[in-house]
């Protein structure tokens, strides 16, 4: 097992990774910029090193700054958390090639992965369901008129490096399609660098569902349930549950051994999410992230494993705690985002949180560095807070979400509780019936 483990992150992932590590009897690294010199991740750790000024960058891009803080420091492995340098391939070569450790997929891995197209590939020979569409990059406005017509539309053209919504554009009909596949292009290359595009059938009313994989590496894998995150705007998640409330048991363990045995098959190792679009009792792979979910607390919560401290097992050499025999669900979990936003236009809010108070009691878990006087800085993404409630079935917990929601306080930034308040408060979120489009029309009725 590792001596000392350094976090390449910030935040409540940075804090949630320390947690894991101090349980072990592992010491911690932080790793920090100049604005969060005052962060709770640096004031938890049992070390920190400063690594560069506030730009993302100039310090938690920074792969030269973080292999250095490993050296100064000793830390013998890397956990990037989420987000930053998680799904880098690069960077994970550059950590093996300094002899360290990352806690996470190989490099390879995350390369299959990382590129749409080659996923896609890879999970449909491997006995993934996947949306229809074209069989790889297109080029040309022929090209994606010929696919268009092939799968009928609409069709929703995506760039091949694509994530957060960017370079996404819809074509409801073939008149469409000119303008959506040269929109896509150009966002995809102001976005990644790179203008390639695909295109898929767009489904009219699909849910959003994910599959939790888990494995060693040697070709013994595991999945933990879905997550149900369709509750999202402009394509970010907002609203996670587990289990999926319009997924059986059935339709789970099936489409649970799908991708148990797709990630067992190629010996991928620690933690990874498959996620789908769900319409009329139908998976359709969409991607594959190779990283720590925002809301693994859910699955967390359900399956009363610590994937944190899974993945450093792992990582280490050694041998998962569980096998899916071991693997049952217990009740039902929910995660709100909460972001320092202004409501209704979702503006980031940065400043002084003049007082935070976190929610407690029964089945309910607050992910946050948050802190009475700290400063939120402008220079990173505005989640300040996760919060997650577990109860016996789904009534309970929105019931003892809706009561932590209540206790929480953060005052001096404006946030997004507000909305999750309303949420609450629907019929559609009472019964749990929504699809991915649910969110933003109900945005444009009910937040102006």
């Amino acid at each position: 097992m590792f001596s000392k483990v350094l976090i390449a992150n910030r935040g409540e992932i940075a804090l949630r990774v320390i947690r894991a590590c101090r349980e072990m009897g592992i010491a911690s690294v932080a790793v920090h910029s100049t604005a969060d010199a005052d962060a709770m991740h640096v004031r938890m750790a049992d070390e920190s090193v400063c690594i560069g000024p506030p730009s993302s960058a100039q310090s938690y891009l920074s792969v030269p700054a973080i292999i250095s803080a490993c050296e100064i420091t000793g830390a013998e492995a890397i956990h990037p958390g989420y987000g930053f340098l998680s799904e880098n391939a690069d960077f994970v070569q550059v950590v093996e090639d300094h002899g360290l450790t990352f806690i996470g997929p190989r490099a390879e891995h995350i390369r299959i992965m990382g590129d749409k197209i080659t996923a896609k590939d890879t999970m449909r020979k491997l006995g993934v369901p996947c949306v229809p569409g074209s069989d790889g990059g297109v080029a040309t406005l022929d090209e994606a008129l010929k696919v268009g017509d092939a799968i009928g539309y609409p069709v929703i053209v995506k760039a091949t490096a694509g994530g957060g919504g960017r370079g996404m554009k819809l074509a409801r009909t073939r008149e469409e399609l000119d303008h959506a596949f040269r929109g896509a292009r150009a966002e995809a290359q102001a976005a990644f660098g790179n203008p390639e595009v695909y295109i898929e059938k767009y489904l009219g009313t699909p849910r959003h569902i994910e599959v939790q994989v888990f494995g060693d590496g040697r070709g013994n894998a595991v999945h933990l349930g879905e997550r149900d995150c369709s509750l999202q705007r402009r394509h970010q998640k907002v609203f996670e549950e587990a289990p999926g409330p319009a997924i059986d048991a059935e339709t789970r363990a099936r489409i649970g051994r799908s991708c148990a045995e797709a990630v067992a098959a190629i010996q991928y190792a620690g933690a990874g999410t498959i996620e789908f679009l769900y319409e009329n009792g139908e998976f359709y792979f969409i991607e594959m992230n190779t990283r720590l979910q925002v809301e693994h607390p859910v699955t967390e919560a359900i399956f009363g494993v610590d994937l944190v401290r899974e993945q450093i097992r792992v990582a280490a050499g050694m041998p998962m705690h569980f096998t899916q025999d071991d693997l049952k669900v217990q009740g039902h979990a929910i995660e709100v985002r909460i972001n320092a936003e202004k409501l209704p236009g979702f503006t980031p809010c940065p400043g002084t949180v003049t007082t935070f108070h976190a929610p407690g009691g029964l089945g309910v878990r607050m992910d946050s560095a948050l802190y009475s006087g700290y400063r939120i800085p402008p220079y990173y993404d505005s989640l300040i807070g996760k919060l997650i409630v577990h109860g016996f079935d789904r009534e309970e917990a929105l019931a003892r979400l809706k009561r932590a929601l209540g206790e929480l306080i953060v005052d001096g930034v404006d946030t997004t509780v507000p909305l999750f308040h309303a949420l609450l408060e629907e019929p559609d979120i009472q019964r749990g019936d929504y699809t991915i489009h649910w969110l933003e029309k109900w945005l444009e009725t009910h937040m102006r």
